[in-house]
């Protein structure tokens, strides 16, 4: 069965064609500041943009924190980088974290300041989406995709919004959506709910059918169903798991598909966690990111629906393991230079 589930992936390789070939390019500020400079194959100093542009990556994630002490991720920052992906002609999708630090399943913290009573909260959000579009608006700059949350499956806003409250969780989102709909952006972007573990349907099915059991939430609040999916954190993360999740998810709500964040190692000596067992053929190397990246957008363009994958982080130069147990997980080497890898999204 396993022989049949991977052959049915190769055969698929032949028609995957994403909407969104994507890569989260968030640090590269941070990175350029430090002295980074990142270059071709070849050898060539480039700008990122332009290395991902002409590996075949077509829209770029950024992610967006409200008021970080250092700057870093804040919207001027945001806006600086969004235009650097227009001018070479990239799409951008902007991953609101509404925090003023990371966002996800473990931290999802309120951003200081903001209010402590849910309808002063639920208003405060649907200005600050307002604002934030608005803002790219303003400078010209649109936006394919804004995710309203990161990696929200314990909810976002803390504590207010914990799922231990799901009718907060509808109403926070309800507002997130109503300011991005409501601003000035032409034409609007999709708008996307991301949480992570994709390949867990039952986490799946729990969170949507509950949050949209508040009668809140709307369906026609979102767009886009976005999930994480790595290979690291789970062996029951298997390719056959994922596709049978995002199969369900899609016939279930008729909603975009999109892996909004996925990695593979070049190099994992001592993984924290055992892989996939349908992964575990697949090298930890140059090669096996292709054939990983491949893999999954085979089973995102075979589900009904299914229209990305974004590949997080490919060129954070100074943190290779990016957050994972497994040591070097970038398209790019230490000094910069792309992998050979990095032109898997030509492919898909």
């Amino acid at each position: 069965m396993a022989l049949l589930f991977i052959l049915s992936l190769l055969v698929l390789h032949v028609y995957a064609a994403l909407t969104f070939k994507g890569a989260d390019w968030s640090s590269v500020l941070v990175e350029e500041a430090a002295g980074k400079t990142f270059k071709s194959t070849s050898g060539a100093v480039q700008p990122l943009e332009t290395i991902l542009k002409n590996s075949g990556v077509n829209t770029v994630r950024q992610r967006l924190w409200v008021n970080p002490s250092d700057g870093n991720y804040n919207l001027a920052y945001n806006i600086k980088l969004a235009k650097r992906a227009q001018a070479v002609g990239l799409n951008v999708y902007l991953d609101m974290h509404f925090s003023d630090t990371w966002a996800d399943p473990a931290h999802q913290a309120k951003p200081s300041g903001w209010p402590s009573d849910i309808d002063n909260l639920a208003w405060q959000l649907y200005n600050y989406t307002l604002a934030v579009s608005n803002t790219f608006a303003s400078n010209s700059v649109p936006l394919s995709i804004i995710s309203i949350g990161n990696e929200i499956t314990s909810g976002l806003l803390f504590p207010l919004g914990s799922t231990s409250s799901f009718s907060n969780v509808a109403r926070l989102l309800h507002s997130a959506s109503a300011g991005i709909k409501d601003s000035s952006l032409s034409p609007k972007p999709k708008i996307m709910i991301h949480l992570d573990n994709g390949w867990n349907w039952e986490t799946q099915k729990w969170w949507y059918t509950t949050a949209l059991a508040q009668n809140t939430l709307l369906s026609s609040d979102f767009d886009i169903m976005g999930v994480s999916y790595y290979p690291f954190y789970s062996s029951s993360a298997t390719l056959s798991a994922l596709k049978s999740s995002l199969s369900n998810m899609a016939s279930t709500w008729h909603k975009e598909i999109i892996v909004a964040e996925t990695d593979w190692p070049v190099s994992c000596p001592n993984p924290a966690y055992a892989f996939p067992s349908d992964a575990s053929s697949i090298p930890k190397s140059v090669d096996g990111q292709i054939t990983w990246v491949k893999n999954v957008a085979s089973v995102v363009a075979s589900v009904s629906g299914g229209t990305g994958l974004f590949y997080w982080e490919p060129a954070w130069i100074r943190n290779p393991n990016l957050g994972s147990s497994c040591a070097d997980n970038l398209m790019v080497d230490s000094s910069g230079k792309a992998r050979s890898s990095l032109s898997v999204f030509g492919q898909i």
